[in-house]
Formats: structure tokens, C-alpha cells, sequence
């Protein structure tokens, strides 16, 4: 049997346990995995594109779990009530290959995506960071704030969205913080106005296209930049000449080589890895006055971190059911005795019922 996380439960391991709570602990264990990141077999995620956005699995796996992600990402689907990104994934048990865990990932994803961005902003941020200005106030931008908030000490968002619609519906969503003064909300005329004196900046836009959301001439000295939302060929945010200047930190190089803003440099253009900062084998940040970039793609290895949180929590709190995913055999090689099963049990049905009625 394979535990089944839909998105009713997963609704419900947030309202029980608490997205603050989930987006910490999630932390917790994409910072253990990254500390193993060479037991991991790891792959760039497969990518099928279109006119209107892309389909992209993504696997990884280590001597006992194997986990895959289904995810797309759509900008144009709002315009038809549909949202931009959505995901389901798999945990598996190596030994054995049988799936353990199939689970709704586009709730999850938003989770560990924040999560992924305050274990980097901890690692390369100015510890005394009280400032962050978030960029895009779509999907991704109330989890990212409450990460921020809870794991940082944020304690001020200066946020801007050319859609006014879509910063009415953060404010909305985050009056809990505003109204009991855990984080002041400033909205912005511009991205120039919110990144203005920032500690951090977080940009998390959707559409697929080279935009220019930040410009070197508003980067400010000891800035740390949380770049989320380039992750496909084609769609960036940050103007190149920002790359030239700021310490640049990736996730998995050959995958941010293709997707993330490093997609605009040079092949010999200089990167840090996350997971040796972690680890305490590189430096992250040099000094107070230097800009850092985390240029954030969404890597597999989150992934499978965030499903074996989700199975661990939701045996846990008993939230969730199971399926027959894989068919259970009396004979492991009799698959089509199993296939015929039913429909021999419906034959014999069918050919018993006269006989009773003669019967009686």
C-alpha cells in the first residue's frame, strides 16, 4: 500500500501543524540533505517546452529513497482560472522500488521553495537583516514572507506587483502578521521604491520571458538577492551586469547553467555552491558591504526532502490514506491472474445466479 497525500490533506497538515511550523522543520531537512549532497544521485530535471510554458520531471535519489517530481509552469493559465504552477510526486524505497509516497507537490513546492530561500538567506544574509522586499506578490509570495518573517526576523516587507490586484490579495492574506505587529507591510509605487535600503530582495515573478525585474543601478552594498523566479531557458529577472558584481550561489550548476540567471553569462562566469556553505568547506558571504546572490532554481533534492517530511508528518498527525498503487500478487510472477481476478469473480457470479434460482 502507497500513503496518498491529495490536497485535502495537505490543506489540512497546514491548518493543523502550521505553514510557519512546516516551511522551519522543512528547512531543517533540506539542510540535512545538502549536508549529504554527495550521496545523492542527481540529474538536471527533464524539460519538455512550449509556446505557453513547460512540463519538467525532476529525480533524485540516494542508497534507500528515490523521489520524482511532476511540475509545470504556465503563465497564461490564471487568464483561464488555472494556476501557473502545479506539482504531485513520488517517494520510493530503493531496495525494493515500491512507491512509499504519492503526494500533491504544488502546495508542498511553494513550502519548500521558501524554505529552500531561508536556508540560503541564513547562510549568505547579513545577520542583522530586518528589511526584505519582495517582488511579485503572486503564489509564492505570502510563503516566502512568512519564511522570512519566522526564520530571519523580517520585520518589515516593502512589497511591489505590476498587478495591484495581486498585492491586495498578500496584504489580505498576511493582515494575522500586520494586525498583532509582527511585520510591517509597505506597499510600493515601483521595484526601485521597494528595494530601496532592503536588506534582502526577494524577486518571484512568473512570466517566461528575459525581463529585467532588477537593475544594477538598485543594488545597494551588503544586499543579500533571493532570485526565485527565472527557473526555465528564456526567463530571467536580474540584469546581467547584477551577476558581475554580486558572490553568485547555485544549488546544481548544470541545471542553473540552463535555467537560472546564469543562463545570461559566460560558461567560465565564477558560482559557489549552497551545499559546501552549508557544510562549512566554503565561505558564503566575505563581508558586511558584499552583495550575495542566490540564484534559485527549485533542485530535485528539495523535493525529496519536502516528501519525506510530508510522509513523516502526515503518519504523524494520521492525516492522509493509502491506494493500491501497485498491484499486491499471491503469485509475485502471476500478473495476469491478478489482471483477470475481478473479472473471473464476475463471470462465476454471473454463471452461479440461475443455479440458485432453480435452487429455490
Amino acid at each position: 500500500m502507497t500513503r496518498y497525500i491529495d490536497v485535502a490533506d495537505m490543506q489540512q497538515l497546514v491548518m493543523q501543524h502550521g505553514a510557519a511550523r512546516m516551511m522551519a522543520e522543512m528547512a531543517d531537512c533540506i539542510r540535512e540533505d545538502f549536508l549529504r549532497w554527495e550521496d545523492f544521485d542527481k540529474s538536471p530535471r527533464t524539460a519538455n517546452h512550449s509556446a505557453n510554458g513547460v512540463i519538467e520531471l525532476m529525480p533524485v535519489s540516494d542508497d534507500s529513497l528515490y523521489a520524482f517530481k511532476y511540475v509545470n509552469g504556465h503563465p497564461k493559465n490564471p487568464l483561464q482560472g488555472l494556476t501557473t504552477v502545479m506539482a504531485f510526486g513520488l517517494l520510493a524505497d530503493v531496495a525494493t522500488g515500491y512507491p512509499t509516497l504519492l503526494s500533491e507537490l504544488t502546495i508542498t513546492t511553494a513550502l519548500r521553495t521558501a524554505a529552500t530561500s531561508a536556508v540560503a538567506a541564513k547562510a549568505l544574509a547579513r545577520p542583522n537583516s530586518t528589511v526584505m522586499a519582495l517582488i511579485g506578490n503572486g503564489s509564492q509570495s505570502e510563503f516566502q514572507a512568512i519564511a522570512f518573517m519566522t526564520q530571519l526576523g523580517i520585520k518589515e516587507l516593502r512589497v511591489f506587483d505590476v498587478d495591484a490586484l495581486a498585492t491586495d490579495k498578500f496584504v489580505a492574506n498576511m493582515r494575522e502578521f500586520t494586525d498583532s505587529g509582527v511585520v510591517r507591510i509597505v506597499r510600493c509605487a515601483s521595484t526601485a521604491e521597494a528595494v530601496r535600503g532592503a536588506d534582502i530582495v526577494t524577486t518571484v515573478t512568473a512570466d517566461k520571458t528575459n525581463a529585467t525585474i532588477l537593475t544594477a543601478d538598485m543594488i545597494e552594498p551588503g544586499m543579500h538577492l533571493n532570485a526565485v523566479g527565472g527557473d526555465c531557458p528564456g526567463k530571467t529577472e536580474l540584469q546581467a551586469d547584477i551577476l558581475n558584481r554580486a558572490k553568485l550561489f547555485l544549488e546544481y550548476e548544470p541545471q542553473t547553467r540552463v535555467e537560472g540567471e546564469l543562463q545570461q553569462m559566460p560558461a567560465d562566469h565564477p558560482t559557489h555552491a549552497l551545499w559546501k556553505v552549508l557544510a562549512g568547506s566554503l565561505v558564503g558571504r566575505d563581508d558586511a558591504e558584499q552583495v550575495t546572490l542566490f540564484d534559485s532554481v527549485g533542485f530535485a533534492l528539495e523535493d525529496l526532502s519536502a516528501l519525506r517530511y510530508v510522509h513523516a508528518l502526515s503518519q504523524e498527525l494520521s492525516i492522509g490514506s493509502t491506494v493500491d498503487l501497485v498491484p499486491a500478487l499471491q503469485d509475485p510472477k502471476d500478473l495476469f491472474g491478478c489482471a483477470t481476478a475481478k473479472a473471473r469473480a464476475a463471470n462465476t457470479a454471473k454463471a452461479v445466479r440461475p443455479l440458485l434460482r432453480k435452487v429455490a
